[in-house]
C-alpha cells in the first residue's frame, strides 16, 4: 500500500454520507420509541411483556431484511438493495402514522425494521468497498455519525411535539417518510460498488468507478488487488460458505462483536430512558429533556470516534469502552437503586453514553465492514448483522420484565458482566485492522 495515492476526497465522503443516510434512519426508528412509549402505553393498555414485543418488534423485522439484503446485494449489487430499503421505511412509516390497534402497529413496526436491517448491513458494506484503506475506519464510523444525527433530530422532534396532545406519537413516526424520501433520491446518485462490479465480470464499470474515487495508481493497484481476491471465487456464495474452516475466525469475531454490541445494554438506555427516568421521579417533560440530552453528548462523542478510529486504531477502543461499561453500569446501577436525583443520574447515563459512542457504537460496525473476505463479505455481514438484531430484540424485549421483577437497576449489573466479558474477549481475539486494505486483511486471515 502506498501512501502517495492520491484520493478524491470530496467525492468519497459525499458518497459515503449518501450512503449512510441509511443510518439516520436505523437512529430514528431507535429514538422514535423512546419518545412515544409513553403515549403508546395508554393508547395500547400495554404490560411489560407488551411493551418489550412491540419495541422489539423492529428487530424481527431487522432481521428478515438482513437476510433479504445479503442476498439482494450479492445478486444486484449494493445500490439496489439501498433503494428498496428506504422504499420500504417511507411507506411503512406513513402507515404506523395510522395504526389504529395494536396488532396493525406491531406489524408495520416490523416493516420498519425490514427496511432498517436492509440499511444496517448494506450501508457500512457499501462504504467499506468504496473507501481507501487509510480512510475507511472514518468513512464507515460516517454510518454511525448519521445514526446518532437522526437519535439527536428525533429525541428533539419528540420533545417539542409531546404537547400535540395523544396523538403525538402518531406524527413522531409518521415524520419518518422524510428522511426516508431524502435516501431514496441520494441513493440514485451513487455509483455502484466497484468490488461487487468486479466480483459480477463489470470490470470496465469498476475501473471507471475507481477513477473517480482515486488516482490511477490508486485504481490499477486495488484493480489488481480485488482480481487476486476473487480468483477461484465463481461460486454462487451460500450460508455455507461463511463457516467453511478458512474464514471461521472472523465469522466467530464478527458474530461475537455483533451480539456483543447489542448485549452490553445501553440500548436499553436509548430506548427506555423514559422508564429509568420515571424509576426516580422525573416527570415526562424531563423524561423526553433527557433524551435530548443523550442525542447531543451521543453526537458530540461519535465525532471524537470519528477523528481517532484510524488514529487510535479499533481495538484499543473496544478495549477501553466495552471496560469503561463495565464500571459506568455498576455505578449506575447504584444510583437507581438508592434513587438519587434525576440530575446525578443524568450524569452517570450521560458517561456511559459517551463511552459507548466512542467506542463500541462505531467501530463494531467498522470491524464487521472489514473483517470479511470479498468472496463471501455479503452472506457474512448478513449473519453477523442478523445475530446483532436477535440480540436486540432479546435485550429490548427483555428489559421491561427483569425490570419488574428486579427493579429498574437490577438489568445494569446483567449488563456490567456482560461488559467485562466482552473487554476479555476482545483482549483475547480481536485483532487491529486500521490501514490495511481489505485484500491485506483478507490475505492476513488466509495466513493466520
Amino acid at each position: 500500500m502506498s501512501s502517495s495515492r492520491t484520493f478524491n476526497s470530496r467525492y468519497i465522503i459525499g458518497i459515503s454520507f449518501i450512503s449512510a443516510l441509511g443510518g439516520y434512519l436505523f437512529g430514528f426508528d431507535f429514538a422514535v420509541i423512546s419518545g412515544a412509549l409513553p403515549f403508546l402505553r395508554t393508547q395500547f393498555a400495554l404490560d411489560p411483556v407488551w411493551e418489550g414485543f412491540l419495541t422489539g418488534s423492529l428487530a424481527l423485522g431487522c432481521i428478515i431484511g438482513c437476510l433479504i439484503a445479503g442476498n439482494l446485494a450479492d445478486k444486484y449489487g449494493r445500490k439496489p438493495g439501498l433503494m428498496v430499503a428506504a422504499l420500504i421505511f417511507a411507506i411503512s412509516s406513513i402507515g404506523i402514522a395510522f395504526a389504529q390497534t395494536l396488532t396493525y402497529f406491531i406489524i408495520l413496526r416490523f416493516a420498519a425494521g425490514i427496511g432498517v436491517g436492509m440499511a444496517s448491513m448494506l450501508c457500512p458494506m457499501y462504504i467499506a468497498e468504496v473507501s481507501p484503506a487509510e480512510v475507511r475506519g472514518r468513512n464507515v464510523a460516517i454510518n454511525q455519525l448519521t445514526v446518532v444525527i437522526g437519535i439527536l433530530v428525533t429525541n428533539m422532534v419528540n420533545y417539542f411535539l409531546a404537547d400535540a396532545g395523544h396523538d403525538a406519537w402518531r406524527w413522531m413516526f409518521g415524520l419518518g417518510a422524510v428522511p426516508s424520501a431524502v435516501f431514496l433520491i441520494g441513493v440514485t446518485w451513487l455509483p455502484e460498488s466497484p468490488r461487487w462490479l468486479m466480483k459480477s465480470g463489470q470490470v470496465a464499470k469498476a475501473q471507471q468507478v475507481l477513477n473517480k474515487i482515486g488516482s490511477t495508481d490508486f485504481a490499477d493497484t486495488t484493480m489488481k488487488a480485488i482480481e487476486k481476491s476473487l480468483a477461484g471465487s465463481t461460486a454462487k456464495q451460500s450460508y455455507k460458505m461463511v463457516f467453511e474452516k478458512a474464514v471461521r475466525p472472523a465469522v466467530v469475531v464478527g458474530i461475537t462483536l455483533a451480539v456483543f454490541q447489542q448485549f452490553c445494554g445501553i440500548n436499553v438506555v436509548f430506548n427506555y430512558t423514559s422508564t429509568i427516568f420515571e424509576s426516580v421521579g422525573a416527570n415526562l417533560n424531563r423524561q423526553l429533556l433527557e433524551t435530548v440530552s443523550i442525542g447531543v453528548v451521543n453526537l458530540v462523542f461519535t465525532l471524537l470516534a470519528m477523528w481517532q478510529v484510524d488514529k487510535l486504531g479499533r481495538r484499543p477502543l473496544m478495549l477501553v469502552g466495552s471496560l469503561g461499561l463495565s464500571i459506568m453500569y455498576i455505578v449506575l446501577a447504584i444510583a437507581l437503586q438508592n434513587h438519587f436525583p434525576a440530575g446525578l443520574v443524568s450524569i452517570f447515563v450521560l458517561l456511559a453514553i459517551s463511552t459507548y459512542a466512542i467506542s463500541l457504537a462505531p467501530v463494531t460496525w467498522v470491524l464487521i465492514s472489514e473483517i470479511f473476505p470479498n468472496k463471501i463479505r455479503g452472506v457474512a455481514s448478513s449473519v453477523a448483522i442478523v445475530s446483532l438484531w436477535g440480540a436486540y430484540f432479546i435485550l429490548v424485549f427483555t428489559f421491561p420484565i427483569l425490570a419488574k421483577k428486579l427493579g429498574t437497576y437490577g438489568p445494569f449489573y446483567l449488563y456490567a458482566g456482560i461488559c467485562f466479558l466482552g473487554f476479555l474477549f476482545v483482549k483475547a481475539r480481536v485483532k487491529e485492522t486500521k490501514c490495511q486494505t481489505l485484500e491485506e486483511l483478507e490475505e492476513n486471515l488466509i495466513r493466520h
